[in-house]
């Protein structure tokens, strides 16, 4: 499937080349050479971060009545090993042996297991795909070996067994499927070293004395969890309640690679939703249960090796078990309704569940949003039911309780049977062992408990099992039946955590809105949402006469005092020619003020993709443009009211 917005091949240079001349990104530090997976964002990549941002806090912050919170980046060490990211946020890296050039194991394996399969396509006379986009110097780089051999069949099954669940080897397989297939460094043909454990987060030390070392954070999370106590009683100890945070996180890459789907400074937005661990049922759900459909990847086809999607309404979903709870649910759906908002082709969406060894051990379930790109299906949302995990190993490490303390109206009553054994009876007896009964009495359930009293009732013995002792019998104990009851219940809450990567969301979109006019395919237009868009409107005065100045600045300040972005181009270029420009940074609209303009003050409205115009006065125009940013009205409402206007030639 292709990725641009008309369906026809992405040539991803030719992109990637109008992004960066945009000035939409461009390589961190590049007068000193740059450094993999550091971009900076230029104007109008900033606007269009800036808008997307807007949005998601637009969508769940103020819409779920959120609380955000903005946490330090810097982060003690003792908090992340506690969270368990010192010992486990790591990938597997190998090096070349003699030239110490470093490969992440799990890229070099999928890479050249698929360049061998391609091999094998060519020697058997199939034509080869290419990589959408792909520049041919590292394609030649990356390729250099490949041969066309014909593998076995038997083979080839196994190449494509170990590509489907490569990311689920730990180290030791790695450095095994290293041997066994005889992989090596493609830059060298040098033998590569085994993996070894790379942990992916920034070092630092806080503080002059170095006494105190820390990390730039690797996810926003922490800081919301440490908060929690101050959270719930912000929100009035209601419960549920979600915090929001949106910020930078850091993970040092072994290899970073495909642009700005693979980077070392990131931009993230990330929710916690905390609700009861009996209750993860959520008020909102009946609102989407039947009216969003989703596209589903689950577990169990994943099992049997196949990708076959499966669509349905999310109510459905959660009522079959497929998705484990209404609050996950409710925010895969709130996930589809934010990226069709974004306008992200909803054709090239799916929910991959993850499998079991993808996901942590105290994880419920956990799904992925993936767009489709060039580079295939990219994760660029998760949203996980992280259980009490954080919670409760932050609490056990401070001493902080991290709980809710709910008023249970009534009291909750129930009966209960109590064994009080004789302490002065039982210390003497057993002295050493003593405890060890105690124990074992403790663990008697409430079925035997009631079983004993009914012997000792009928003048039988009371005995309990108890470890390296064997069969003790307890001469002095009282079995009785007794009322319980409970005003206050405590818990730690589970959480819902929806994670965004929004650079991945940022390219991702682009891909997806970007195609070429007809006949000429240099001519690029991103068609970003009007809402989304970088520059909502491009002012052209028909040309450069001074005539022109006084009113282009006065429309222009008016427009902003709308509310409403726009820039003036009065270069000596066509009019045509400043359009197309404009198309290629995604201006939905432009305004052109010609000498009609001068005579009666109207001026013209051109839309982006179709270029149809209309024409009124300063006050509509800016009214339409104003309705249509509020999703209040589309272009072809107007064109109904105003009427097409075709009075220009604007050598389009």
């Amino acid at each position: 499937m292709a990725t641009t917005k008309t369906g026809a091949p992405l040539d991803r240079g030719t992109l990637d080349t109008l992004l960066r001349r945009r000035l939409f990104y461009t390589p961190s530090f590049e007068l000193y050479g740059g450094v993999s997976g550091l971009y900076d964002y230029g104007p109008p990549g900033c606007s269009l971060q800036a808008n997307i941002v807007d949005t998601w806090r637009k969508h769940f912050v103020l819409e779920e009545d959120m609380l955000e919170v903005d946490c330090s980046m810097l982060t003690p060490h003792d908090v992340l090993r506690t969270s368990g990211h010192v010992d486990k946020f790591a990938d597997w890296m190998c090096k070349d042996q003699k030239t110490g050039e470093i490969f992440r194991a799990d890229h070099i394996i999928e890479e050249i297991l698929d360049a061998r399969l391609k091999g094998d396509k060519e020697a058997r006379g199939e034509r080869i795909m290419e990589e959408e986009g792909t520049d041919k110097k590292k394609r030649k780089r990356k390729v250099k070996d490949i041969k066309a051999i014909r593998l076995d069949d038997k083979v080839i099954q196994e190449y494509e067994g170990i590509l489907a669940k490569i990311g689920d080897y730990n180290g030791e397989e790695l450095g095994k499927l290293i041997v066994d297939h005889g992989i090596t460094s493609p830059t060298t043909g040098n033998p590569l070293k085994p993996p070894v454990s790379f942990n992916l987060m920034f070092q630092t030390s806080i503080g002059p004395s170095a006494n105190l070392p820390g990390y730039l954070r690797p996810e926003t999370a922490q800081g919301q969890f440490l908060t929690f106590n101050k959270l719930y009683e912000f929100n009035n100890l209601r419960m549920p309640f979600a915090s929001a945070s949106i910020g930078k996180s850091f993970r040092n890459e072994i290899s970073p690679r495909s642009g700005l789907l693979r980077v070392r400074e990131f931009l993230m937005a990330e929710i916690e939703h905390f609700v009861d661990p009996l209750d993860k049922k959520h008020p909102r759900f009946p609102e989407i249960a039947d009216k969003v459909s989703l596209k589903f990847l689950p577990r169990a086809i994943q099992e049997l090796g196949k990708a076959t999607i499966v669509e349905t309404t999310i109510g459905e979903a959660v009522k079959e078990g497929m998705v484990d709870n209404e609050t996950l649910g409710y925010f895969l759906a709130r996930i589809q309704l934010f990226l069709k908002e974004l306008g992200v082709d909803q054709e090239k969406v799916r929910f991959r569940q993850h499998m079991p060894n993808e996901m942590a051990h105290y994880a419920a379930d956990c799904w992925d949003a993936e767009l489709l790109t060039s580079y295939g299906w990219i994760e660029c949302v998760g949203c996980a039911d992280r259980s009490a995990y954080d919670l409760t190993v932050h609490s056990n490490k401070t001493g902080e309780q991290l709980v809710v303390r709910e008023t249970l109206e009534p009291p909750k009553v129930w009966e209960e049977w109590d064994m009080d054994v004789d302490r002065k009876w039982l210390g003497p007896k057993f002295r050493r062992d003593a405890k060890k009964i105690e124990e074992a009495v403790a663990r008697i359930s409430q079925e035997d408990r009631e079983r004993l009293a009914a012997a000792q009732k009928a003048g039988g013995k009371v005995f309990v099992e108890v470890e390296s002792l064997g069969s003790v019998e307890l001469e002095k104990v009282t079995i009785t039946k007794s009322k319980k009851s409970v005003n206050v219940r405590e818990y730690t809450p589970n959480v819902i955590e929806p994670s965004f990567g929004i650079g991945r969301i940022f390219y991702s979109l682009i891909e997806h809105i970007y195609w070429s006019r007809p006949g000429d395919e240099a001519r690029g237009v991103l068609s970003f949402p009007p809402r989304i868009a970088p520059t909502k409107v491009l002012i052209v005065p028909l040309s450069g006469h001074s005539d022109f100045a006084p009113i282009v600045t006065a429309l222009s300040a008016k427009i902003r005092r709308a509310g409403i972005s726009n820039k003036v181009d009065n270069s000596s270029a066509t009019i045509g020619k400043r359009y197309a420009r404009n198309d290629e940074l995604g201006t939905p609209f432009g305004v052109t003020v010609d000498f009609q303009s001068l005579k009666d003050g109207t001026i013209t409205l051109r839309e982006r993709d179709g270029m149809k115009q209309i024409r009124g006065a300063q006050d509509e125009v800016i009214e339409v443009v104003r309705r249509i940013l509020d999703g209040d009205i589309a272009f072809d409402d107007a064109l109904a009211k105003f009427g097409e206007f075709q009075g220009q030639e604007l050598d389009e």
